[in-house]
């Protein structure tokens, strides 16, 4: 089913405004359609439900939160969010309750019910729930988060946002359609130093005309060794307790359970995970991104791949990836973002931007270029060049030298702020508002959902940023919105 998305639901360039019919699918005929199809159970309270805001909460009060993954990524996320003080755990859902990775999230909230399915969680327990997180492999993120926010829910997902670049369409227009609720992509450094002092940089013209940036993450990943001479998925016993079903999720094709896949080697496969590029690109490129309103690119070039799998199972182990962004505006001429991952798939940053080296025994003072040791980034303007690490560490201006000249000039940012957790659970009571909401995390997220295309099929791919379809790759395209798992499209109407 060819250009599922672009194809069947929409015509040309009707992305942007769909049809409210398919907002306006009632909650009724969503349960008559998806009891046809007998793998997915709708229980009858949603409708009752309906779409109950939580918004409007006291001060005083805390944020009665369910949590929908809580191992790993989940039960840290679970942690901080708890230990803010701004919430209740009223809920913990996870496929592997009996699994290790979940224990300590099960042991430090005893009293909070606990479910296998989403489903069942919300039907049950709708109308104590106001706010949601949801930490599931890459594949999992959607189906969640759209039943959260049509039962209006406030929801923190961790990063990438969705696995699919119509997943991530189609969530920001219910984040639109639901101004009223809180929503929060996971990536923290976006609550961190980095983002302020971009933020005001930008604002007093100290970062502005950048024409390239590169952005790396060069640790040895888990698929690295195995991954590209994977021919098939593997098979293993499963697991007493392990909801293998609800796990796949919306996936068309299922594969059988292996610790290849779970509870932490999904991010391998194309099918559920999202490569280093998803899991690293949101800490690295998001306040680039945004404050320089670089939006969709054009064209997305692998310049180099390595390690690739050959039976389209598993990422690359090495790839440079070349993002074009066309000019937006004064300020913000044509910028090239290059992404670099893989061991020793390392930039280097320029000789005349580097720091002077001496050698101990001669004294020598050369200026080679640098090869970072830490994922990061560097910004390339027709003035200035930054230098940043990942998460909410802040960018320097290189040389140092060039620094110490202008940093009695530069604006001074915010030093004091709550934390990106915190931020989404003041935001849930109306106290503050998120800083990575779906209306920008979206659209970077799209970004990447194009990147890992470009991962897997080599070669040039161009994209049509009016349309939003990738124009000479017909695989390609129709992988920007794969057809869902039957059983699970109703997740797609509401």
């Amino acid at each position: 089913m060819e250009g599922h998305f672009y194809e069947t639901r929409l015509k040309s360039n009707e992305l942007i405004n769909m049809p409210q019919r398919i907002a306006h699918t009632s909650r009724r005929h969503f349960l008559k359609s998806s009891a046809a199809f007998g793998a997915l159970t709708i229980l009858p309270s949603y409708i009752a439900l309906g779409n109950k805001s939580s918004t409007g909460l006291a001060p005083s009060e805390k944020v009665n939160l369910a949590v929908i993954g809580i191992g790993n990524q989940g039960g840290s996320d679970l942690k901080v969010l708890f230990g803010s003080g701004h919430c209740n755990v009223v809920a913990l859902c996870d496929i592997d309750l009996e699994g290790n990775h979940t224990q300590e999230s099960l042991a430090a909230h005893p009293d909070a019910p606990r479910y296998n399915d989403f489903r069942v969680m919300f039907d049950k327990m709708g109308d104590q729930i106001d706010a949601v997180l949801i930490a599931l492999p890459d594949h999992s993120h959607f189906a969640a988060t759209m039943l959260a926010m049509s039962l209006g829910k406030h929801v923190y997902v961790e990063k990438p946002l969705a696995h699919t670049f119509g997943q991530s369409e189609r969530l920001m227009r219910m984040a639109a359609k639901h101004p009223e609720l809180a929503t929060q992509m996971g990536n923290q450094g976006h609550s961190g130093p980095n983002y302020f002092q971009f933020k005001a940089w930008v604002e007093a013209g100290v970062i502005k005309d950048v024409t390239r940036i590169t952005a790396h993450m060069n640790w040895k990943r888990r698929w690295h060794g195995w991954g590209s001479q994977t021919t098939k998925y593997p098979s293993e016993p499963l697991p007493a307790g392990v909801g293998w079903e609800q796990w796949m999720d919306t996936v068309a094709q299922p594969h059988p359970y292996s610790r290849k896949l779970h509870p932490q080697e999904w991010r391998s496969w194309y099918d559920y995970g999202s490569g280093c590029f998803g899991d690293w690109g949101p800490h690295l490129l998001d306040t680039s991104h945004r404050f320089l309103k670089l939006g969709l690119p054009e064209k997305i070039t692998a310049v180099h791949r390595d390690g690739v799998n050959n039976s389209d199972l598993i990422y690359p182990e090495s790839s440079t990836i070349k993002f074009d962004f066309p000019e937006r505006g004064p300020g913000m001429p044509a910028c090239a973002i290059t992404w670099y991952d893989g061991v020793n798939n390392t930039p280097q940053l320029e000789a005349e931007y580097s720091e002077p080296v001496s050698d101990k025994e001669t004294g020598e003072v050369t200026h080679g270029p640098t090869t970072p040791t830490q994922p990061g980034k560097m910004l390339y303007s027709k003035e200035l060049v930054f230098q940043g690490n990942s998460h909410g560490s802040p960018l320097k201006i290189v040389p140092r030298e060039k620094y110490k000249a202008m940093r009695d000039s530069l604006p001074k940012f915010s030093q004091k702020n709550s934390n990106h957790y915190a931020n989404f659970l003041l935001a849930c009571k109306g106290e503050e508002e998120t800083r990575s909401p779906f209306s920008v995390s979206g659209e970077l997220t799209q970004v990447f959902n194009l990147g890992v295309l470009s991962q897997r099929f080599g070669g040039e791919l161009e994209f049509d940023r009016t349309r939003k379809q990738i124009t000479n790759n017909k695989a390609a395209n129709t992988l920007l919105d794969p057809v869902p798992r039957k059983g699970w499209e109703e997740f797609y109407r509401l």
